[in-house]
Parts: C-alpha cells; sequence; structure tokens
C-alpha cells in the first residue's frame, strides 16, 4: 500500500494549472478546510500561478510544473490541464512521489492512460480519474439500485451530452493539438456512464461530422453486448441536448434528468407501481468536493486506488473511446 496521511492533518494539495476547472475544484476544496488545505499551485507561468495562489490564499506558487511535483509538502496534486497534457503532466508528479488526481477525460489515448496506471503502481502512488459522475452519491444510488435488480437486467441505456457553442475557431474544443472535439470533452461522460452499468462493450460503431480541422462536433455511438444489452451515446458541440439519460432493464427503468453527469435525483419506473423519485442525502458536498472526498478517504486508508473509479475501468473508458475516433477516422498529432 502507499504510504497513508495521517487522521491528525489535513491533506495537502497542490493544483496544476490555473484555468478554469482548476479555479472550480479550488473553489469546492475550500468548503471541505477541515480536511484538506491547498499548499500550492504550478503553472508554465509564474503570474499565473501567483494570481491564483492570491485568489485563493495559496501560500506557495510555482512558475514550472516540476516544481510544483518536486514540492514534497504536498500529499496529491490535482491535474487541471487540458487532456493532452495529462500524460505528462501526471507523470512527473508520479515520478516525484505525489499522489495524483487527474481531469477527465483521463489522457488522450489508452496508451498514454496505461502509462500512467504502470507509473502510479510502480512508484506506489494514489492515481484516480476525476470523473466526479462516479462519485455522485445519486449515481451511487442509482447503480446500487440496479446491482440489486430494481430494474431487472440492464436491456439499453441512452445518453447524450451535447452543446450548441459556437466556439471560436482557436477555442481548445476545437484544436486537434490539444486533443479537441465532442467526443473526450462531452462524449467520455455519457461512455462512462455506460461503461459503469454495462462495462466494457463487445461491439463498437459510431458515426460523427467532422471539422475542417480534423476533430469530431457531432458523434453518435452504439455500443453492443454479447448479453443482447446495448447503448446509444451522443455528444456535440454544435447542438444544445438534453443532456439526460435512461437505463432500462427487464422489469422497469431508471430516468435521470439534465445534467446526468451529476444529478441531484433521478425517478425509478416500474410497471403497476407510481414512480418512485429518488434525490441527493443531505450530505453538504455540492460539485467537486465528492471525487476530492473520495481522494482524502483512500489516502488516509492507504488506498492506492478508488474502488468507485478504477484505474481499469478508466483504461477500459480509454480503449472505447480509442475505438470510437477509429471509426469516425480522428487522429492528434504524434499519433499513429
Amino acid at each position: 500500500m502507499t504510504e497513508s496521511v495521517g487522521s491528525g492533518r489535513k491533506v495537502r494539495w497542490g493544483i496544476l494549472a490555473t484555468g478554469g476547472i482548476a479555479a472550480s475544484f479550488a473553489e469546492d476544496l475550500r468548503e471541505l478546510k477541515d480536511e484538506a488545505e491547498i499548499v500550492a499551485v504550478g503553472s508554465r507561468r509564474l503570474d499565473s500561478a501567483r494570481a491564483f495562489a492570491d485568489r485563493f490564499g495559496i501560500p506557495r506558487a510555482y512558475g514550472s510544473w516540476t516544481e510544483l511535483a518536486d514540492d514534497e509538502g504536498v500529499d496529491v496534486v490535482y491535474v487541471a490541464t487540458p487532456h493532452s497534457a495529462h500524460r505528462v503532466a501526471a507523470g512527473l508528479c508520479l515520478r516525484a512521489g505525489r499522489s495524483v488526481l487527474c481531469e477527465k477525460p483521463f489522457t488522450v489515448n489508452a496508451v498514454e492512460a496505461r502509462e500512467l496506471a504502470d507509473l502510479a503502481r510502480a512508484h506506489g502512488r494514489f492515481l484516480m480519474e476525476a470523473m466526479w459522475t462516479y462519485c455522485n452519491p445519486v449515481v451511487r444510488q442509482l447503480t446500487e439500485l440496479v446491482a440489486d435488480g430494481a430494474i431487472g437486467e440492464v436491456r439499453s441505456v441512452h445518453a447524450d451530452f451535447g452543446l450548441a457553442g459556437p466556439f471560436d475557431p482557436g477555442h481548445r474544443l476545437l484544436d486537434p493539438a490539444l486533443g479537441g472535439g465532442a467526443l473526450l470533452d462531452l462524449g467520455v461522460y455519457p461512455v462512462s456512464f455506460a461503461h459503469l452499468l454495462l462495462g466494457e462493450p463487445d461491439e463498437v460503431q459510431a458515426w460523427a461530422h467532422l471539422t475542417e480541422d480534423g476533430v469530431d462536433d457531432n458523434t453518435g455511438m452504439l455500443l453492443g453486448y454479447d448479453s443482447g444489452a446495448m447503448a446509444v451515446l451522443s455528444c456535440s458541440l454544435t447542438a444544445d441536448t438534453a443532456q439526460t439519460a435512461v437505463v432500462t432493464g427487464s422489469a422497469g427503468r431508471i430516468e435521470v434528468p439534465a445534467s446526468f453527469f451529476h444529478p441531484d435525483r433521478f425517478v425509478l419506473h416500474r410497471e403497476g407501481r407510481e414512480p418512485e423519485e429518488f434525490g441527493a442525502p443531505d450530505d453538504g458536498l455540492r460539485g467537486l468536493q465528492h471525487e476530492a472526498a473520495e481522494v482524502m478517504r483512500c489516502l488516509r486508508a492507504g488506498e492506492r486506488e478508488s474502488p468507485l473509479v478504477p484505474l481499469e475501468g478508466s483504461l477500459a473508458v480509454m480503449r472505447t473511446l480509442d475505438t470510437v475516433r477509429d471509426r469516425i477516422g480522428v487522429r492528434y498529432p504524434g499519433e499513429h
């Protein structure tokens, strides 16, 4: 087991990168002040790191990722870069002996994801993809009901995540060098949701419209399973979809309303019964706090990975995303 963080002190966080998701995480983490403290931030630009540190009251600011990774006063680093840099950034931290929470999608492809998982295991460090959906208490309740047979055998999963845009031509979502496209940024959510309920598919079909720069902006996926189950998923940078999910089983269905990837409720439908609504427990947590709390629980227990977001699950999702990209013809610079 990796070295645990003693229960007598706060978990010391470092944040790598200073963009919007880094700010959201820092904001949410401040609400866990009895358990956590942000002690350092690192950026490729010192002025950006200092501005972020001033904003959130962080004592140490570094103008390089390496300096943050080498800070022995940091227990765990939250990697908040674009996913095209996840392998390098998270790899630096793992090699330096830091545990890592790495934003989703885990990496650009499954080869890079496997490299990070192997690094974490070789160095005895904790590593987790920041798939906050899996840590959400409503989603956890949903999966428990399904596992207990509330809707019988799962036969289909439908989920979509689309944004209308328009996005500026230079936006990272449209940039192949930054792993752009709808699939990795948005499609990772419906794919991960389907994996949570059905596992890795046996067959993958997909269609997409590609931009002039070669990234997908409207993508549909059909995942097939030898059990006879299927998942029908979509993602888009050109349409504001419902962002809902439906899980249908042989004895009922579960409907998850808008923002299915971090829901506050769902409705269980079973024949001959009134619909039952399930809501979020009053645990005092919100947003990204659930994933942060899970990381800190694991660190205190000396666990190398989370049972809620296991590394093999993240690798399986990346394999599916790779297959989808193969079907739709999306390649990023440097890939073979």
